[in-house]
């Protein structure tokens, strides 16, 4: 019995980074062998143990065979006689089929060291094209590591593995796992190039490969493919360290872009409303967070309003926070902000371009919530079919004394 630091762990102590979890595999053991010593059974398609002092898991050396579509027709085989050589040799990419034995001697039977050193993701065999999630996991990856590239050899594999319709075997609920553990990371617009690249987002989201040769207008978006705006937004959301439902809604906030019809280009009039549409569509399909989804739907309906709040009268900023229920919920108002100031700043040389709205709106939020509606609605108890007016009436003056003095 030899136990064996696979995967993740074994790479990122390579690439010199901090290691957060260790993958154990046990070659040489039964599962009456590891119950012996403790270990405690977790696993339902395959043996998997946790360690009876540290709860690190264990896993016996296994193969595997597909026996149907998707990432769940897999059946696998584990005994005593299956060696570290084939364990290691059903994982997606070299740079993860490396083990390092309890000596510290690695065992790297695929040169995944190698391809570390020439920062290459490269599928380890042609069982890679079993398990559409490995196309969504290298792409996570990209994000990750944005300074490796996918080997030629690999992404045809997995533009044969979309062609083959694989990646429509994913259900909704992975798709959104692995897109929102890869917008969290460094570079997720890499994880996005990737799935391009391959033919998977048009699958996964066509609402969003649309957006790839869509012009926009060169004075305010030098960059003018929206396409490339909207992955420029979302790098800056993640360089700000900004939340998932930020991130999102980065991502989302221009998909009207790509419905307008290609004569009036590159004005998108009304692209906002279609926006809003298409989000709420996705959030359906993918079983998108509430909160994700609602900071990302009113991102889409107002970061135009946004941007021109210096020029909105203080009865339609009242209105604007009505509508985006900034009053019950100002953190939800504020990731908007967030979102609509990484619209601003993900463009060509407006990397540093000042923002001064998302100070000016939750200025002018505060202002409103001081309006003591408890107060007012005393005042009308009489006549409650006039309270609403009266506190619109309160707000919209506090508001505009804020934004006199705020002039």
């Amino acid at each position: 019995m030899k136990i064996y630091v696979v995967g993740g762990a074994v790479r990122d102590e390579l690439l010199g980074l901090p290691v957060q979890d260790h993958d154990y595999v046990v070659v040489g053991a039964t599962p009456e062998d590891m119950l012996a010593q403790g270990f405690r059974p977790v696993g339902k398609d395959f043996p998997v143990f946790l360690h009876p002092d540290t709860q690190e898991e264990y896993a016996l050396a296994r193969t595997e065979r597909k026996t149907a579509p998707g990432y769940k027709g897999f059946v696998f085989h584990t005994d005593s006689a299956v060696t570290l050589e084939q364990d290691l040799a059903r994982r997606d990419l070299t740079i993860n089929a490396i083990a390092k034995g309890e000596d510290g001697a690695l065992v790297d039977p695929y040169d995944g060291q190698g391809d570390i050193r020439r920062r290459i993701f490269r599928h380890v065999s042609d069982a890679f094209i079993e398990d559409p999630v490995r196309i969504l996991r290298l792409a996570r990856f990209a994000a990750r590591f944005p300074d490796f590239t996918v080997a030629p050899e690999t992404n045809a594999l997995m533009q044969k593995m979309v062609a083959a319709g694989e990646i429509d075997a994913l259900v909704p609920e992975r798709v959104w796992q692995e897109l929102a553990r890869g917008m969290m990371e460094q570079t997720p617009s890499r994880m996005f190039t990737v799935l391009r690249d391959c033919g998977a987002l048009a699958r996964i989201l066509p609402e969003l490969d649309a957006l790839w040769g869509v012009p926009q207008p060169a004075k305010y978006h030098p960059e003018i493919d929206t396409g490339v705006h909207v992955m420029m937004v979302l790098d800056y959301a993640a360089g700000r360290g900004y939340s998932l439902g930020v991130r999102f809604a980065a991502l989302m906030h221009d998909l009207g872009k790509g419905t307008t019809p290609p004569d009036l280009w590159p004005s998108h009039h009304g692209h906002e409303g279609r926006s809003v549409e298409l989000v709420q569509g996705i959030c359906d399909r993918l079983k998108v967070p509430n909160d994700c989804r609602d900071v990302a739907v009113i991102t889409a309906r107002e970061h135009g309003n946004v941007g021109r709040a210096f020029e909105l009268r203080p009865a339609t900023i009242v209105n604007l926070l009505a509508r985006c229920d900034g009053f019950r919920k100002p953190a939800r108002f504020h990731d908007m902000l967030q979102a609509s100031e990484c619209d601003r700043r993900g463009r060509t040389g407006f990397e540093d371009a000042e923002f001064p709205q998302l100070d000016y709106l939750m200025g002018a939020l505060k202002a409103a919530q001081g309006v003591d509606a408890g107060a007012i609605a005393a005042k009308f108890r009489e006549q409650p079919q006039r309270i609403p007016e009266a506190i619109l009436a309160a707000r919209t003056e506090a508001v505009a004394e804020y934004a006199a003095n705020a002039a």
